[in-house]
């Protein structure tokens, strides 16, 4: 069973305590194709939740990353300055974007588990 949250914009959150770690899905880097470039959020950030949180740029376009839940970034994923394909490789491991301390972790009940993801995946499609 997947520990996963997902947004409608493709983002995931897994939670490790009270932080939760931050990535695109993996549906999210296939539409993006190869990863080039991340810009990532500064330590100390303060986001809201479906706010503006970081960047992600492929050889087809650039894609803002969007806060699936409030709080506090504590720790970003300096491995993807020199290599961002780690984002394609292994979007909800390795290619991690960012960690955030929760403001409020009720918001993910907001969130989409696994199942509910598959499902709205199908719906876009």
């Amino acid at each position: 069973m997947s520990q996963l949250r997902y947004s409608k914009d493709h983002e995931y959150v897994r939670l490790e305590g009270e932080v939760g770690v931050i990535g695109i899905s993996d549906h999210a880097q296939s539409q993006l194709g190869d990863v080039v470039f991340v810009e990532l959020p500064k330590v100390g950030t303060q986001l809201v939740q479906g706010g503006e949180a970081a960047v992600v740029e492929s050889v087809k376009a650039a894609s803002e990353v969007y806060a699936p839940v409030s709080g506090e970034v504590v720790a970003v994923n300096d491995g993807l300055e020199g290599q961002p394909s780690l984002i394609n490789e292994d979007a909800t491991g390795k290619g991690w974007i960012f960690r955030v301390k929760l403001a409020a972790p009720a918001e993910l009940d907001a969130l989409m588990d696994e199942a509910a993801y598959q499902e709205f995946l199908k719906s876009e499609a």
